[in-house]
């Protein structure tokens, strides 16, 4: 299914974990500012914010998982079925396709303030990219340093959610996230309280009895409140080091491991963990098989180029052997 996090300590984090049973051999891809946009209802940009994120390119066409321009803005899609509906084609609209929606956004805009006047006459239609490749059920978390929203189009139509917890995960609506976060108000990261009886004296006997009753299943309700539990209560120096290890360490939580989840075609788990420095422009990763973290910085690329820029993603274990 997918977590996604946006977290800050003295620069701005974004990321998330894809979860699907297989992989696309998707790329860390930098789109330069002259790559030509051709969108299907919407013309061309030629010219435009350049970005950074994980893609399956496909026909010379970033289809972007996650991105991040290099104003700081961070879009990712994730899995929304049952509950993404997309619209026929609108002429008193711009129509965009789901796969068109995140560089859409982020080749024009630099803040959520702009992002919310580019949504206001939106219709995101049904298209699909080609008839190998059917559109996929998606909806959309979107940050920038400051402010965080969710995006859903849905049987009732296009709505915007603010997120102030700076977490996604997949189905129910993101409003029913939020409202199921009010069930988990007694979780503390703190000793509890014995408010049981103050007739018996209840003491505790381990350290972490405050968390009792946070889910750990990998539902994606539960990984909603997990993760965003533990994106709340991170403490973390703002150095680079500290803050990425923390945010992969916030992604674990909610990691999904091989044969704890069965689905038709096999099992998913966590394909990629990344975490994109939107100050700086440094996409990181880990991958299943690999857990140490790589980098790939947008801005040591020519960003005035037409080209794509694709970086075949490091799958194998890397075990530094000190003797």
């Amino acid at each position: 299914m997918c977590t996604s996090v946006s977290f800050k300590t003295k620069d701005h984090y974004f990321g998330r974990n894809l979860d699907y049973e297989f992989s696309y051999n998707e790329t860390v891809t930098i789109t330069p500012r002259h790559y030509v946009f051709n969108f299907r209802k919407m013309g061309v940009i030629k010219s435009h914010y350049a970005m950074i994120g994980m893609a399956f390119v496909q026909e010379n066409y970033p289809l972007y998982y996650d991105a991040t321009n290099e104003k700081g803005l961070s879009v990712a899609g994730l899995n929304f079925p049952g509950n993404a509906t997309y619209r026929d084609f609108d002429k008193a609209k711009e129509n965009i396709s789901p796969f068109e929606f995140i560089p859409w956004i982020l080749s024009q805009c630099k803040s959520i303030k702009e992002v919310r006047q580019l949504l206001k006459n939106i219709n995101i239609f049904n298209e699909n990219f080609s008839d190998q490749l059917p559109l996929s059920p998606l909806h959309w978390m979107i940050s920038d340093s400051e402010n965080t929203i969710v995006v859903e189009t849905t049987k009732d139509g296009l709505k915007i959610y603010d997120n102030p917890v700076g977490v996604m995960t997949n189905n129910p609506t993101f409003d029913y996230h939020l409202l199921n976060l009010t069930n988990y108000m007694h979780i503390t990261s703190n000793d509890p309280v014995n408010n049981f009886s103050n007739k018996i004296d209840l003491q505790t006997y381990s350290r972490g009895m405050g968390t009792i009753g946070l889910p750990g299943d990998l539902s994606s309700a539960s990984r909603f409140v997990k993760a965003a539990f533990t994106k709340l209560n991170s403490i973390t120096g703002d150095s680079e080091s500290e803050s990425i290890s923390q945010f992969f360490h916030i992604l674990a939580s909610v990691a999904q491991q091989k044969g704890c989840c069965h689905v038709k075609n096999g099992y998913e788990y966590t394909i990629y963990s990344s975490c994109c420095n939107t100050t700086k422009g440094i996409y990181y990763y880990t991958t299943y098989e690999n857990s140490q973290i790589t980098g790939v910085n947008m801005f040591k690329e020519n960003l005035e180029s037409e080209d794509l820029v694709s970086y075949p993603l490091i799958k194998g274990q890397k075990i530094n052997m000190l003797n």
